[in-house]
Formats: structure tokens, C-alpha cells, sequence
């Protein structure tokens, strides 16, 4: 029999099917554990993420899916034992909501690569049996190592897309020291992001040039984001204007493309990271041999790392370039996104239109 108690009702909106319609759905979240918190939501952003779950991309989505890993709110309620938080803390939770907390991995503060139990925010298996759903809801309750402080004077808006799309480009810009003042770097694709990589990236002192296919950006890449250059990457004498000048290269573009003509633009040592999902990636040997350059992946980050970029973001004024809408503004947000018609993540304002 299962220690967890069934706990409160929770009112979400959810997907029936791969249709991936959204609407009102009644769900009980588990009563809150002795080191569980309890967080009314107050916002929530929109990831690809959660088209993926609600349109069964991946087939092995569980319906009814509550989408939303990028989650901000307040603190209503604390277990016996949380010591970190306490009832109208501000806080986040991100893409998970547990791992074993005794591998390797966990022990270091990388509880995302946890190869025993990392449990998803959406779609997975929690502690209790039940599946986890996400942040298109009034509430949510989850351990206290998985729930992380939001500065005091971070608007929570724009806090809830860091907890995905933020940590997702900080995690590899940290781990394989782009922190370099002086140290150029490349960007393709400049959406939820891409952006937050041209922010970090200006923070940290870097030159940062941004690759896309679309003209229509350059403005906004120089002038609000603060790139300093933009490059079309369908304009092949342009691009070779750039061989060999880059450090690092993080690609997060959508959808397939082709990963040479920026391998060759690395310097001798230089990195591509990949945090998109393409299909699948084709490479030349030779784009790795020549200069000995090397490609890696990397996605979301562990807690330390996600705290870490929290109080950064606050003490150097960071903030991702929102939308706000209302919950049931959330499917045509979809079609928007596939479209890249959004500056540059939508965030859904639950506190004022989840009724």
C-alpha cells in the first residue's frame, strides 16, 4: 500500500488527446510530504516542450497531459522538515521534480543526467504512482531540493522562462567556461533560446555574433538583444567572411539544417553545442579533424547550476523577452510558436485567467 496520501484538488488544463487541444481539467495533486512544498502558481512559459507532450510527438504521452516545466510562483505551504523555504517564498521549479539524490550525478548537483530516476515535471511517473503534471495549474507540490529561490526583486514573470529555456544555454555557456570576457561567440537561431544566449553571453563579455535565416531579425538582434553582428546564414560569401573566428557556437535552431558551414566558421579547439532536437545531425569527418574542433549536447542543468543563474540574472538585470497571455490563449500560442511568432516566450499569467 502506498504511503502517499491523495491530497488536494487542483484545477489545470490539459490535453485529451494528440489533437493537443487544451481545456479545463480537475486532478488531485498529492498531499504535501515532509519535505515536499506546496507552490501556488502564479506563471508559467510556454516551452516546445510542451507541444511535444500534448501533440504525443514522441509517442508515449499518457493523457490527460498538464503541460509546463517553466514554472514561477509562491510558497503556501512547507513540510515538517524544509528547512530552505517558507510559507510566500517566491520560487521556481523546472523540467524536474526528482531524481535518486544518490548517484553520482546527483551528488554533484547534476540531478538532470541522473541515470536512475530523473522524474520529468510532465508526463512521467512521480514518487506517488501517479503521472506528473505540469504548470498549467493552480498548484503544485514538489520536493524541496527541486524547487529553487527567486531573487526577491526578479518579477516572477519573467523568472518562469529561465527555468527551462535560460538554464538550458547557461548550463553549456558554465560547464565549458564561455564566461570568458573577449572569447567570441555564435548563435544560431534566435528564439526563446537563442535570445537568452545573446543576453548571457553580453553579460559575460563575449562578442556575439547571431546566424539565422531571417533578415527580418537583424534589428533586433543588434539593437534589443545587443548582438554584435548578424549574419543571414543562407548568404554564403557572407558567412565564409567569418572562417575561423569563433570560440563557441550554441545552436538552437528549430528544425533540420545543415551543421558544416558553421563548423568551419570555429576556431582550432573551437565547440558547436547543440541544445535544439533535430532529426538527426550530419556531419563530415572533416569539419572535426580540421582544427580539431568538437560538437556536443547539452540540455537543461542541475539545481546548483539553476540557482546559480537565478541570483546571476538578478544581480546583472537579465530578463528573456516575454509575451504574457491568459490560459486559454495557450493553444493559438502554440500554433504561434511553430510559426516563430513570438518575441521570444510566451508566458502564461495563471494566477489571473486559470479559473
Amino acid at each position: 500500500m502506498s504511503s502517499f496520501q491523495e491530497g488536494k484538488d487542483c484545477l489545470g488544463w490539459a490535453a485529451r488527446d494528440a489533437s493537443g487541444v487544451l481545456s479545463p481539467y480537475h486532478f488531485k495533486r498529492r498531499a504535501i510530504g515532509a519535505d515536499d512544498i506546496s507552490v501556488k502558481i502564479t506563471y508559467c512559459g510556454i516551452c516546445y516542450g510542451d507541444i511535444v507532450y500534448t501533440r504525443n510527438k514522441h509517442e508515449d504521452s499518457k493523457y490527460p497531459v498538464v503541460p509546463g516545466h517553466e514554472i514561477a510562483g509562491i510558497v503556501k505551504e512547507v513540510g515538517s522538515n524544509v528547512k530552505r523555504f517558507k510559507t510566500g517564498d517566491p520560487v521556481g521549479v523546472g523540467t524536474y521534480i526528482n531524481s535518486c539524490r544518490n548517484c553520482d550525478e546527483c551528488n554533484e548537483g547534476l540531478e538532470v543526467q541522473c541515470p536512475n530516476e530523473m522524474v520529468p515535471t510532465i508526463n512521467a511517473v512521480d514518487v506517488d504512482g501517479t503521472i506528473t503534471k505540469g504548470g498549467y495549474s493552480s498548484f503544485i507540490v514538489v520536493h524541496e531540493r527541486y524547487c529553487y529561490k527567486i531573487p526577491e526583486n526578479y518579477p516572477l514573470a519573467l523568472a518562469a522562462p529561465l527555468l527551462c529555456s535560460g538554464i538550458t544555454v547557461y548550463t553549456p555557456m558554465i560547464h565549458y567556461k564561455m564566461n570568458q570576457p573577449g572569447k567570441s561567440l555564435g548563435v544560431i537561431g534566435l528564439g526563446g533560446l537563442g535570445h537568452m544566449a545573446v543576453k548571457f553571453g553580453k553579460a559575460f563579455g563575449l562578442n556575439v555574433t547571431v546566424f539565422s535565416t531571417s533578415i527580418s531579425k537583424k534589428e533586433e538582434a543588434l539593437h534589443v538583444l545587443g548582438a554584435d553582428k548578424f549574419i543571414v546564414s543562407t548568404d554564403e560569401e557572407e558567412m565564409k567572411t567569418l572562417s575561423r573566428t569563433l570560440d563557441f557556437i550554441i545552436d538552437s535552431a528549430s528544425g533540420d539544417h545543415p551543421f558544416d558551414p558553421y563548423m568551419s566558421l570555429l576556431k582550432t579547439n573551437g565547440l558547436f553545442v547543440m541544445v535544439c532536437y533535430p532529426k538527426e545531425v550530419k556531419l563530415d569527418p572533416l569539419s572535426l579533424f580540421t582544427g580539431m574542433r568538437s560538437i556536443t549536447g547539452s540540455f537543461t542543468g542541475g539545481t546548483k547550476l539553476t540557482q546559480e543563474m537565478l541570483e546571476f540574472c538578478a544581480a546583472n538585470k537579465i530578463y528573456p523577452e516575454i509575451e504574457v497571455i491568459p490560459i486559454e490563449y495557450a493553444y493559438e500560442a502554440f500554433e504561434r510558436m511553430l510559426k516563430g511568432d513570438v518575441k521570444y516566450r510566451f508566458v502564461i499569467d495563471i494566477e489571473n485567467s486559470l479559473k
